[in-house]
């Protein structure tokens, strides 16, 4: 079964609590080594998981430069709840930190252009955007937009242009010393979601829905691998993937078609234990984390976070009890192997353990 997301409070399976930590300013820590190839390589296993829960931490050291975003700003003018975000903005960057300490201590500092090529680029209020696809990413995408003046207003940008008019640069188009100064200068954001609600999330929008490039693309290879007397006909189209044949393909060291975005654990796509994110935003908290963080950066104060869903916006949303009914097909052995997949997201995230059988 699963149980209820509580991203920002402290449990059993949460190795640091927010509730533990200060609220002093949002200082801005040296960077912690990672490589997403490295990340690419791991495998958590159970012995990983008991060293990652036992082990020592290995604390980065701070600099000298201040946070953008540091709460030493906030003054008796501004929104009570300020302070409250500030201190939760505070507990997220340290968790992750302490998790990138302890289990990427010995990984290269360098950043390559492929590190940064998820991430879009506002110069007009220097903001780094990393794109999590099923977390919200095509209406940050509309807000990026407008700031960079674009769009006048978000709900004028259709899904084409937000996803295919090339409005937006990305960091990996800049030089060397381009891609340095904006991460050394701009506010980095990320913004992440249970990963468990954002795979049921991609599946459905990918396979449940037509698409002229999954179907052809992963659902022929997925099917033509994982089902046993496949139809000429499903085996043509690549239509009709189900969520356990999607799964074998997740879970296959061997897959038939390569990882995508929509479904790549976040620690790997943005790199967060090598980027030092300055805000991390959750998708269980969107409006409130978006708006915070807007009004933070001194954007337009007519300029909110829209709500409105991109994509089949018939169809509910992806939650916790949609997840779960995707989940009871799977065995508990899948189930396992699933969350194994994603550990290092639940835990640098601070997400709880999804299902009551895992250990």
């Amino acid at each position: 079964m699963v149980r209820g997301v509580r991203p920002d409070e402290p449990s059993a399976d949460n190795p640091v609590s927010p509730m533990q930590f200060p609220a002093s300013e949002w200082s801005r820590l040296a960077p912690t080594p990672g490589s997403r190839e490295h990340e690419l390589g791991q495998r958590v296993t159970k012995r990983h998981r008991k060293l990652l829960k036992t082990g020592p931490v290995l604390r980065p050291l701070s600099n000298s430069s201040s946070s953008l975003l540091s709460s030493s700003s906030l003054s008796d003018t501004k929104p009570k709840s300020w302070n409250r975000l500030s201190r939760i903005q505070e507990a997220r960057r340290k968790l992750m930190k302490e998790v990138c300490a302890k289990y990427r201590s010995n990984i290269s500092r360098t950043v390559t252009p492929h590190h940064v090529s998820r991430i879009y680029v506002e110069d007009r209020f220097k903001l780094l955007y990393c794109e999590v696809p099923k977390a919200g990413c095509s209406n940050w995408k509309r807000v990026l937009m407008v700031l960079a003046g674009v769009a006048s207003s978000t709900s004028d940008i259709g899904h084409d242009a937000v996803h295919y008019g090339n409005h937006l640069k990305r960091l990996d188009s800049f030089d060397r010393q381009g891609i340095a100064r904006r991460l050394d200068t701009y506010t980095k954001v990320l913004f992440v979601r249970e990963p468990m609600e954002r795979l049921v999330s991609a599946f459905r929008d990918k396979f449940e829905s037509p698409n002229s490039y999954y179907h052809p693309v992963f659902g022929k290879p997925i099917i033509s691998k994982y089902r046993v007397n496949a139809s000429k006909s499903a085996l043509r189209t690549g239509s009709g993937v189900t969520f356990q044949e999607f799964i074998r393909y997740l879970l296959d060291v061997h897959r038939p078609v390569g990882m995508d975005i929509h479904w790549e654990p976040v620690s790997q796509l943005c790199s967060p234990c090598l980027l030092d994110y300055d805000f991390i935003g959750k998708f269980e908290t969107m409006e409130e984390d978006a708006n915070f963080l807007l009004r933070r950066t001194g954007a337009p104060r007519n300029l909110t976070f829209p709500t409105f869903k991109d994509r089949n916006p018939k169809a509910a949303r992806t939650s916790t009890h949609i997840t779960q009914h995707y989940f009871t097909q799977l065995n508990a052995s899948d189930r396992q192997r699933a969350y194994d997949f994603y550990y290092m997201d639940y835990l640098m995230f601070n997400y709880s353990k999804p299902f009551k059988d895992l250990y």
